[in-house]
């Protein structure tokens, strides 16, 4: 499989500058190009600016910033785009120019680069022709500000090759973004609903029926965002809007443009709200309000499914991290029920004449939150909801479980690989049901939930195959304890690990107290449990946690058998690591809440540091995790204490204040 390694972005304009920041970032090499240095210096500009705000909020160091600005090149000669590996077009939206653009870059590139269209407007097969090798070109639609924006839809033309694509989406992955599948047809996915929802905002306001104020703070409320329609349309401009909209229009009379919103695009000027109304104002017809702009998404999204478009987890994906809605559009029907969701697209289809779509019903909007994908003799099992940062829910277990059992059965398979989509391999449980159970008062609900997820875990350690975890990044609570049921664990270098349950309230309960010990024994596992530390992968790796450091071009390398798996090896700890091991085994967590402290090696200040850390943990969730991992009792040991932990009023205060300081009671 090809490997990016320097990347062109042709367009320094708003998206372009943007789309090279964020590649940069993540440490490639980047040829920012367009027709005049004017124009690049400007891109330039606005990168660095960005980038110096950031500062500003602490997301980068100045020192970051000069490593990200040195892996940006200036370029307006398009020689300089010869020995890039991936080039994106990012220019305006113009097709003569796009092609003209294609077809002279095919004299210029080298046999093996791929080519991709940022266009939103264009189809991508249409616009392939232009280009000598149309196998390696590829949609490839960012978002809006493409450096924050963590959504990208791949749209693969009709003779796009299934290695192009690979590539593309592990290069997606690699630089930060969360890809979503889209056939290539107007609009693809996300604006395929989103900009007639625009639309329908104009046409309410237009017939009268509400302000502009009334259903901004409507729309807030209903699909739980910060901006409104209009306030939406002011901040990423109403031309736009209309642009994007007149490229629907194909589809028919739901999609034709407003004329109140075609004359306010053709004004060059934002709409009029009174932005202190925003949030507050209520309208007398606020059903109305709700039931066309729910009825739009979900007359558009059944469209969508109706035409295989993309996939329902893939629809859903792209409300949550592309608009930043609260609930997708999937989760949205799902809420409301086939009946209402039925009720509300009927009204659409009457009120524009179109035709009732079929995918209507529970049996459309299965979100899977697993993939499987057989690779000759290897199985991936992906944790694939980077929109819940691949949290352990009831439904993401049960496929996990499914998906394994696939693999585990499969005669061919002999190595099974588990990683995570997005920024996470998986960030602990789904909290949001432990808190919903406890303020029900069904602990049996939770105590069900660990007893079959410790069933599934168990299953993945005495597997007869080799279990890999390749751990992509965040990994916390749960998602450690998955990843410590693999024979080898391998780390992306941003990888970062912690066991933070003591610090919410409760204990590690699918294992963690035991496979942490048997994978670094009894001292660092007490280390990292009692005081919830973030290790990073390097420190992981010392520690022996993580086996081996991997890039995603060695984690590619591996899958196309082009690489071994790295062979195991029992690393010796560093003298750092060997006094808080010692620390650990030579004190009782008793003696170091107390501060009488047995001789030992750490100086009195670090001692210090660590005492204070762990005295502000829940006292109850220490004492369970102590007496666990002091008694070795097996991972079925850390059901017994289930419903007693859950149980403690320190466990709803930590598991609904994450991110606060807490003040823990011991009960």
């Amino acid at each position: 499989m090809k490997s990016i390694k320097t990347v062109g972005v042709i367009g320094a304009g708003t998206m372009g500058a943007a789309i090279a920041q964020k590649i940069a970032q993540e440490g490639l090499c980047v040829i920012l190009h367009d027709i005049e240095m004017k124009y690049v210096d400007r891109g330039m500009k606005n990168i660095r600016q960005t980038l110096d705000e950031g500062v500003q909020r602490k997301v980068f160091t100045e020192e970051m910033v000069v490593d990200i600005m040195s892996n940006i090149k200036p370029s307006d000669k398009m020689e300089n785009l010869k020995e890039c590996d991936l080039i994106i077009e990012a220019i305006f939206e113009n097709l003569k120019a796009k092609t003209d653009l294609f077809g002279s870059l095919g004299k210029i590139i080298k046999d093996d680069c791929i080519v991709a269209t940022n266009t939103s407007s264009f189809s991508v097969t249409e616009l392939a022709r232009s280009i000598s090798h149309p196998e390696r070109f590829i949609g490839l639609h960012y978002f809006y500000h493409a450096a924050k924006n963590r959504l990208v839809e791949i749209i693969p033309g009709e003779k796009t090759s299934e290695d192009t694509f690979e590539a593309v989406k592990r290069f997606s992955n690699f630089t930060g973004k969360d890809p979503i599948l889209c056939k290539d047809i107007n609009g693809f996915a996300v604006n395929r609903y989103f900009v007639p929802w625009l639309n329908e905002a104009v046409r309410i306001y237009s017939e009268g029926i509400a302000s502009k104020e009334e259903i901004d703070s409507e729309c807030m409320r209903i699909f739980g965002i910060g901006m409104g329609p209009f306030a939406l349309m002011n901040a990423t401009g109403v031309a736009v809007a209309f642009h994007a909209e007149k490229t629907l229009e194909v589809f028919g009379k739901l999609y034709e443009v407003s004329p109140a919103l075609q004359k306010q695009a053709e004004s060059g000027k934002n709409w009029d709200i009174a932005e202190a109304e925003i949030g507050k104002a209520i309208s007398q017809n606020s059903n109305i309000i709700s039931d066309r702009m729910l009825g739009i998404i979900f007359y558009v999204c059944s469209q969508i499914l109706d035409e295989s478009v993309c996939s329902p987890a893939h629809l859903n994906r792209g409300a949550k991290i592309g608009l930043r809605w609260k609930r997708g559009p999937v989760e949205l029907m799902k809420s409301l029920g086939t009946d209402e969701v039925r009720r509300l697209v009927k009204l659409i289809s009457e009120k524009y004449g179109m035709k009732i779509p079929g995918s209507i019903g529970e049996s459309f909007l299965k979100i899977e939150s697993v993939s499987l994908e057989i690779k000759d003799s290897k199985a991936i099992i992906t944790m694939d909801q980077p929109e819940n940062m691949n949290a352990l829910s009831e439904e993401t277990v049960n496929e996990l479980s499914e998906k394994f059992d696939i693999a585990d059965a499969d005669k061919n398979i002999k190595t099974i690989i588990i990683t995570g989509a997005g920024k996470a391999f998986v960030a602990g449980a789904d909290i949001k049901f432990f808190v919903r159970n406890i303020k029900s008062n069904n602990i049996s609900n939770i105590e069900s939930f660990t007893g079959f997820a410790q069933k599934v875990f168990s299953r993945i350690e005495n597997s007869g195959k080799l279990i890999v975890a390749v751990v992509n990044g965040l990994t916390l609570g749960g998602g450690l304890e998955l990843a410590l049921c693999a024979d080898m664990i391998l780390a992306y270098p941003k990888a970062q690990f912690a066991f933070p349950e003591t610090g919410i309230g409760i204990y590690p309960g699918l294992g963690g107290t035991q496979r942490s010990v048997k994978k670094i024994g009894r001292g660092l596992s007490k280390y990292l449990i009692y005081t919830g530390k973030m290790l990073s992968a390097k420190e992981a790796e010392e520690i022996g946690l993580v086996d081996r450091i991997i890039t995603p071009d060695e984690f590619t390398e591996i899958l196309s058998d082009k690489k071994n798996l790295p062979e195991v090896s029992i690393k010796n700890l560093n003298d750092k690591w060997q006094k808080i091991k010692e620390f650990f085994e030579k004190n009782t967590l008793s003696d170091i809440l107390k501060n009488n402290l047995a001789k030992q090696s750490l100086s009195s200040e670090e001692a210090g540091k660590i005492s204070k850390t762990i005295s502000n943990k829940a006292p109850v969730a220490l004492k369970f995790a102590d007496k666990l991992i002091d008694e070795a009792g097996g991972c079925e040991s850390e059901l017994m204490h289930i419903r007693d932990i859950f149980s403690t009023s320190d466990a709803l205060l930590g598991l609904t204040s994450i991110g606060k300081k807490v003040q823990y009671q011991g009960k």
